[in-house]
């Protein structure tokens, strides 16, 4: 059973701490995607699974054994890097047996091993090419295919598709999430790419400055953000977050955005907003519409605003408008097939049923 238990987890550079105390259970073959801007600590924790960094306090534990003082070859985790790492004077084959033949496994086993991978990664045409031979995406098979051929529990990727164009990321996003349906093992993935960690993790881990933010399935994260930082780094474009202040209106309490902007909030039971808060209000692009938007009908909860274009960002399938809605700035998904003009006035709806407010103190969720 490939599960990873990390316990108190700390890593210190000299003085510096880089990771502080973080406990995670992944269980067997689950795909797990620690996500987070650069130097938040995500591949560090990722090269202490691997071995490659040393544990200042902490146990990391796989297959229910600590592997603290196991060297990285025998903790059972294959690494596929960033660079790809392959051997430039090796052809594919070889860079895919290498650590097979370091092992001293017979010769006919690593053959049925590397031609089998070969084969799932359709590699099987280029195993006798260089790696300079070879595009961007095929490298990466490689690389891939030469930590699947060890058959270890557990793999661990780390940024493996940032050296790759936008169309070539997409397609290799999708071979890994039907990779890890073939092989079934454990994978913990590390990207600061949020569309990587919401189309392939079973769970994943936000981090920020060496803590751990959240851990949830994708919607678990994008639909209830444990606080400001989660709900602004996941969703593209990301939510739309502005100061506001709770305020007492005649129907209820009020976000007050701006001096001519006040927006009622639903009774909610398990709010903990009152009067005279600074709070952070949360509202995703796609729920403000436009006054032509097909979707408005299904609108039970809303509130209605004038508001003037800034920006227009066509998109093709949809348009982000952003927006000056009585002195506050919100970004909105507008139909991708309508021309929308800078300085056109627009009537947009909001959508308060997803509404988030957080503290404005601690950034944490509150409504």
């Amino acid at each position: 059973m490939a599960n990873v238990i990390l316990k108190d987890l700390f890593k210190k550079y000299g003085k510096l701490e880089v990771v502080h105390g973080i406990n995670l259970d992944i269980v067997d073959k689950e795909f797990v995607v620690f996500v987070g801007p650069s130097g938040c600590g995500k591949s560090t924790v990722l090269r202490m699974i691997a071995g490659l960094e040393d544990i200042t306090a902490g146990t990391i534990e796989i297959s229910d054994r600590v592997v603290n003082d196991v060297a990285p070859k025998d903790r059972d985790a294959a690494m596929v890097f960033q660079n790809y790492a392959l051997y430039p004077h090796m052809n594919v084959y070889k860079n895919m047996s290498f650590g097979l033949t370091l092992r001293k496994m017979p010769k006919d086993e690593i053959e049925e091993r590397v031609r089998e991978i070969a084969v799932m990664l359709e590699l099987e045409d280029f195993l006798f090419r260089k790696p300079h031979e070879l595009s961007g995406g095929q490298r990466q098979r490689v690389a891939m295919g030469r930590a699947l051929v060890r058959r270890p529990e557990v793999y661990l990727f780390d940024e493996p598709l940032s050296n790759l164009d936008a169309k070539l990321r997409t397609q290799m996003r999708l071979e890994i999430k039907q990779l890890h349906q073939q092989v079934q093992n454990t994978i913990i993935y590390v990207t600061h790419d949020q569309v990587e960690a919401m189309t392939l993790a079973d769970r994943i881990v936000v981090m920020r400055d060496g803590y751990i933010e959240q851990v949830g399935s994708p919607m678990e994260i994008f639909q209830h953000p444990a606080n400001a930082f989660v709900a602004g780094f996941m969703g593209s474009p990301p939510m739309n977050l502005h100061p506001a202040e709770i305020v007492a209106g005649a129907d209820g309490l009020k976000l007050k955005l701006s001096e001519q902007l006040e927006i009622p909030i639903p009774p909610r039971e398990e709010s903990q907003i009152k009067t005279g808060q600074k709070v952070i209000m949360g509202l995703r692009t796609e729920d403000l519409f436009t006054e032509s938007d097909e979707r408005l009908d299904k609108i039970s909860l809303s509130f209605t605003v004038d508001g003037i274009v800034k920006i227009v960002e066509p998109l093709g399938n949809e348009t982000n408008l952003h927006m000056d809605l009585q002195g506050a700035d919100l970004i909105c998904r507008g139909e991708g097939r309508r021309i929308f003009k800078t300085g056109e006035a627009l009537q947009l709806t909001l959508d308060l049923t997803h509404l988030h407010i957080f503290d404005a103190e601690t950034e944490k969720s509150i409504y």
